[in-house]
């Protein structure tokens, strides 16, 4: 027996099993109750959808029970049906009025309860409780004594599959009923529907104990509901009380009607529910829908991190990629800068002569006659655009000879299709982010995300450290440099054909083909600047020459290689091997030439205005003074001192169009020469450990006060001195020489394709090294730290060979083989002795000249 409660009244309920059959419950006979209360005789529209007082339960007389009758209101729409401005309790007392009468509507909810009772059931309907949140209503009725409850349970069941009632929001479901057997809740809370229950096992009465149901009880009490997809035990070692099951229903309806049958229900211990039985408390659980991709992504790293990196990669390069390439050709041809445009060039010719500087008159007044003494090497390089050589052109000169000016202002003038890299700003950057920062400004190539190398390369060690496989979200600065430079090359390419016609004979060919039949249509690519401090260029000066050499065997476009570096052959015949390069060579202009270019200079800046009409009767007293012109013969002998170096003459000739007079404006220039070699090169902690010079400040003046009285000296000769030979800060000698070369104190030069003797990084220089020479005190703290140093090598020699003495003086027997040796290291003793007394000599004659003179 099953005993159970509905409302405040306890009342009987049927078993859950025959005697044969474990499957289909049934309604046992109603039993007295242990206690009664005096019953309140209420009227249908006394109640409401919370039960009776609002307290959730619905109250039931004996001889009467509850059917539940689901699917009258659609559950998506059930909010929807209440109006929002009065409660549906309100309506109750319709519904009973509604159901008696005899004009009721096919489609009225309560009309299909009407039609799911049959008529011949012996059942009088007391109260109709609708669920909109449900989609269904509770139906109270009465019966006869000597009729059982689950009898008529099967004639309205019976009477369903006969004659099905089919609402019209849901017209492949028919309506369905069930007898109630436990104690329905009737709730307003904000919990919708599941397909799942969460059916958990209490005490019957408090205090007592609840036993766990089975899986095939469970069965057996909701499968009449409908189909079950799965039910799921809670885990034995799970700490949670009351112990509880799951229930997946394959349809939630099938799910609402379990609930509202068996909530509350107790399990007698004849069915597994133990010796006291066990109730069933009901709740809604939302299911969780199973992730299987996303877990089979998160389950497999390994595959999944490669694919992700190569659908980024790609998408990156069906975006960006042309986008980039556009930048690229804009920026090379100029297309959308101001100054290209029609309106600028048209503004600029009508207002030449009222914007227009002096200066820029003069100084261009100067090159004209520059460019007419190398008009020759114009030409050729012209001449070498023209050709399908495959090999580079490289134009090299000290720095200050004019070969950026020579290029792009003349052999290259007029061409739309020059793109400029230089090298300086890219080799300075600090870090891979501003070097590829640089590097993509250069050639026009943006967006650039620089930031987000670093940042990839932070997600890959995160990645590899989690999963143990690298991502490959990082990129070295080779391979971000191979990117831009790859880019360039295809937007250089489409410049190349952008001129073509579909009318030419050869507009079939393909690109490479076209460019190689017209070498006059080439993009020219000009890398200045090329092995600017060569010891820190290795990865962009490479790359460089190695993308060079890609454009020129392609036929894609001309490259020129301007440089300050002698040795610029080494690092391009690794690019390119089996070539021969173009070579200009630029040096310092001739004295007649320097000249020439100083007189103009001057004479391009001294025009006199024109007159106008109502100044041309006055008297000219206060007219243009005359160009002032030098004295010839002073500015032959200062000509000679300073050189035939550009930048210089220009310098001088800014100068003396300032009023100066020739010696003057050399006196100042080599004194600012001299002090600039002073601050380098010869102030302490130049000699430096820090990796940037290979040189000392020993060496340093060693140089300047040999070519204070030589023009140029022997290579060798400069490696065998003491300062370089036996030098303890820098002791390669090669390379100090190397980078004292690469700072422009001096230059090498060479003989027969080898180093052949040492001259001053500039002509000014020469007569700054003979200005520093003449500083008495100077020289004597140069000369002073250089005696050092090779009192300090002479010193190691002393005691390198005293102690090979000491250990030949300590052999048994003094060997007589032993003979020539102790005399070669006397002898040497001797000789080093010497030196260091002839040093220590000077040193003091030199200490007094600093303790005596400022």
């Amino acid at each position: 027996m099953i005993p159970r409660r509905v409302g405040l009244n306890p009342r009987s309920l049927s078993r859950l099993r025959g005697p044969s059959s474990f499957t289909r419950p049934f309604i046992t006979p109603r039993y007295h109750p242990r206690w009664t209360r005096p019953r309140l005789t209420l009227r249908a529209w006394e109640s409401t959808t919370t039960g009776e007082g609002k307290t959730g339960h619905i109250d039931a007389a004996p001889n009467e029970s509850i059917l539940w009758v689901d699917n009258l209101f659609p559950l998506k729409l059930s909010s929807l049906m209440g109006a929002p401005w009065k409660s549906p309790d309100q309506d109750l007392s319709e519904l009973m009025k509604r159901f008696e009468g005899s004009t009721l509507g096919v489609l009225d909810p309560i009309n299909m309860v009407k039609r799911a009772i049959p008529s011949t059931a012996p059942v009088k309907v007391t109260e109709i409780l609708p669920r909109l949140k449900d989609g269904g209503a509770f139906v109270k009725f009465t019966y006869p004594c000597n009729v059982p409850a689950t009898d008529i349970e099967t004639a309205i069941t019976r009477h369903l599959e006969e004659k099905p009632v089919r609402p019209f929001f849901n017209p492949l479901r028919s309506v369905q009923a069930g007898l109630v057997h436990g104690v329905p809740w009737l709730e307003d809370l904000h919990r919708f529907p599941r397909g799942r229950l969460r059916v958990e096992f209490v005490p019957k009465n408090p205090g007592e104990e609840a036993v766990e149901l089975s899986q095939e009880t469970l069965y057996s009490l909701f499968r009449r509901y409908g189909k079950i997809a799965e039910i799921t035990s809670q885990p034995w070692d799970s700490k949670v009380l009351p112990r509880f099951a799951y229930i997946d229903f394959g349809f939630v309806r099938d799910a609402i009607m379990a609930r509202n049958c068996l909530h509350g229900v107790i399990v007698p211990e004849e069915i597994g529910g133990g010796k006291l039985g066990t109730k069933l408390r009901m709740s809604y659980e939302s299911r969780a829908k199973p992730h299987r991709i996303w877990d089979w992504i998160t389950n497999h790293p390994r595959i999944v991190i490669p694919i992700a990196v190569a659908l980024l990669t790609g998408l990156t390069v069906v975006i960006f990629d042309p986008i980039r390439t556009f930048f690229v050709k804009a920026h090379v041809t100029q297309k959308f800068r101001l100054s290209s445009s029609r309106l600028y060039t048209w503004l600029r010719k009508q207002t030449t002569d009222i914007l227009s500087f002096r200066r820029e008159k003069a100084e261009q007044a100067g090159l004209d006659a520059v460019w007419t003494h190398r008009k020759d090497l114009i030409d050729q390089i012209r001449k070498w655009l023209m050709e399908t050589a495959g090999t580079f052109i490289v134009v090299q000169g000290p720095r200050g000879s004019g070969k950026k000016e020579l290029v792009l202002e003349q052999a290259l003038k007029g061409r739309s299709n020059v793109l400029v890299i230089d090298c300086k700003p890219i080799i300075e950057a600090r870090g891979e982010a501003a070097t590829i920062k640089q590097m993509a400004s250069s050639v026009g190539y943006r967006p650039v995300f620089s930031y987000a190398n670093s940042l990839s390369s932070m997600v890959d060690l995160a990645v590899q450290s989690t999963t143990g496989v690298k991502a490959g979200f990082s990129e070295t600065l080779e391979s971000q440099l191979q990117k831009i430079l790859q880019t360039t090359a295809g937007a250089l390419t489409d410049i190349g054909v952008s001129n073509r016609s579909k009318t030419d004979s050869d507009a079939s060919l393909p690109a490479d083909a076209y460019l190689e039949a017209h070498p006059e249509r080439r993009p020219v690519v000009v890398i200045d600047n090329f092995l600017h401090k060569s010891d820190s260029t290795v990865i962009v000066c490479d790359k460089l020459a190695e993308w060079a050499a890609n454009l020129v065997q392609s036929n894609i476009a001309h490259v020129i290689f301007l440089t300050n570096d002698s040795s610029y052959s080494k690092s391009l015949s690794k690019s390119l091997p089996d070539r021969i390069f173009r070579q200009a060579a630029l040096g310092d202009l001739s004295p007649d030439v320097a000249k020439n270019f100083i007189l103009r200079h001057i004479d391009g800046d001294e025009k006199p205005l024109p007159k106008t009409e109502d100044d041309s009767d006055e008297p000219d007293e206060e007219g243009p003074e005359p160009p002032f012109l030098p004295d010839l013969a002073e500015l032959d002998e200062c000509i000679g001192v300073l050189g035939g170096r550009l930048t210089d003459l220009e310098f001088l000739a800014r100068r003396l169009r300032a009023g100066q007079t020739p010696k003057q404006a050399v006196t100042e220039i080599t004194e600012q020469a001299a002090s600039e070699i002073l601050k380098m090169f010869l102030l302490p902690g130049k000699a430096t450990s820090d990796g940037e010079h290979k040189w000392s400040v020993e060496q340093a003046w060693c140089l300047v006060k040999s070519l204070a009285s030589n023009e140029a000296l022997r290579y060798n000769e400069v490696l065998l001195h003491g300062a370089f030979s036996a030098s303890t800060t820098a002791p390669d000698a090669e390379g100090a020489l190397e980078g004292l070369a690469n700072s422009e104190l001096i230059t090498i030069k060479s003989t027969n394709g080898r180093p052949g003797y040492v001259t001053a990084g500039k002509p000014v220089y020469q007569a700054a090294f003979r200005l520093l020479a003449d500083d008495v005190v100077l020289a004597a703290k140069m000369d002073l730290a250089v005696l050092k140093e090779l009192t300090k090598d002479e010193v190691k020699t002393i005691e390198k060979a005293e102690g090979e003495l000491t250990l030949l003086g300590g052999l048994p027997n003094a060997p007589a083989q032993t003979g020539g040796r102790v005399a070669y290291l006397l002898g040497k003793l001797e000789s080093s002795q010497k030196k260091v007394e002839g040093y220590e000599a000077e040193i003091g004659k030199l200490k007094k000249v600093l303790s005596s003179q400022y």
